[in-house]
């Protein structure tokens, strides 16, 4: 493949970091339990759409600019900690946000608000960039470095990864969203719960000197 080495070391790799809880996880993990399974998808989707964002950074060398300024970086690092706190703060006030709703309107509403979440939530961490400007160049040829196909390639790859893994999570996760739905109670304290790890989240990314 053009300038990539070791493809099958890069994808087992890349399964671990998915695998590996972070924010990306709690979220996809949050909507499915808390707003079942259609909620979770297309908050996978979102999430993974913010790959291909960071990939199309990477490829472009804007990555690079992130990681050499310490403006940059901290004016993305406190846009996405502050999103965070803001949702968080939303989850607390929207006593009915945990319930899933068969309104085909309000299904479509909240899902295309799920995936512009997730694509913010993955966009606005500037790690995420950081991460790829490491990682990729560990897997493509030296001399392919300034062709940006092999870092578009293992973004997707990672990306359709990325798709799979929280797929199978959001299948799992969704099946307690039913019991939600029959527990309100239950519910309510969930989406208490998900509002304040979302707001701990913010803080602990916006008070992060790293």
């Amino acid at each position: 493949m053009t300038g990539i080495e070791n493809l099958f070391a890069y994808m087992v790799t890349a399964l671990f970091f998915i695998m590996t809880p972070g924010i990306d996880t709690i979220f996809v993990l949050n909507k499915s339990i808390a707003q079942g399974r259609k909620s979770g998808i297309y908050a996978t989707l979102g999430v993974n759409a913010g790959v291909l964002t960071h990939t199309l950074f990477a490829a472009l060398g804007l990555s690079v600019i992130i990681a050499n300024s310490a403006y940059a970086f901290t004016i993305i690092k406190y846009v996405g900690a502050f999103y965070l706190i803001y949702l968080g703060i939303l989850k607390f006030k929207n006593r009915k946000d945990f319930l899933p709703t068969d309104d085909g309107k309000q299904v479509q509403k909240k899902g295309n608000n799920d995936f512009w979440s997730g694509f913010l939530t993955n966009t606005l961490n500037p790690k995420v960039a950081l991460f790829f400007l490491a990682f990729f160049p560990q897997f493509i040829n030296p001399t392919q470095m300034e062709n940006p196909v092999p870092f578009v390639l293992l973004g997707f790859a990672y990306a359709l990864i990325g798709i799979v893994w929280f797929l199978i999570l959001t299948v799992f996760a969704s099946v307690f969203s039913q019991k939600i739905k029959n527990n309100p109670n239950a519910g309510l304290w969930l989406n208490k719960l998900s509002a304040f790890v979302f707001i701990l989240m913010g803080i602990k990314i916006a008070l992060n000197k790293n």
